[in-house]
């Protein structure tokens, strides 16, 4: 492999940098609380109920629309992309939940307010995420 690549030594300086960004915010299991697995599993089944019920009513809706069978069919694949969907988002893994919450808000599915009860670490993490999916530097 010739001069093309990127250089070994880049590679992993820009790893070195990535992981120890990943040692600031802590997200494994023995980071958080009781009381914020508590908050968190409030806060998670919440935004899923509201992820079922949007879904619920835009299958309701398709449905209703259904007038010839290739349309039953239509309307299977759009259930299995959206069971698909909420399966891969609702992530219930505390490594990745600070993860799960940023899309959930980003995604109307969670209000931001019940997650008032988390570290401040763990909440500069979201608002840090969010900001930079808006793109726009996050405020503290």
């Amino acid at each position: 492999m010739g001069g093309a690549g990127v250089e070994a030594g880049e590679v992993r300086e820009n790893l070195m940098e990535f992981t120890g960004n990943l040692r600031r915010y802590p997200m494994n299991d023995s980071s958080w609380s009781a009381s914020e697995k508590k908050l968190a599993r409030h806060a998670f089944d919440k935004a899923l109920e509201a992820a079922l019920a949007k879904t619920m009513a835009e299958f309701k809706s398709k449905a209703s629309a259904v007038t010839v069978p290739s349309q039953m069919w239509e309307l299977e694949a759009y259930l299995r992309e959206q069971r698909r969907d909420i399966d891969r988002t609702f992530d219930y893994r505390y490594s990745q939940l600070l993860y799960v919450f940023t899309h959930l808000i980003r995604a109307g599915c969670l209000d931001e307010k019940l997650l008032a009860g988390l570290s401040q670490d763990k909440r500069d993490v979201i608002r840090r995420d969010l900001a930079f999916a808006a793109g726009r530097p996050a405020s503290g």
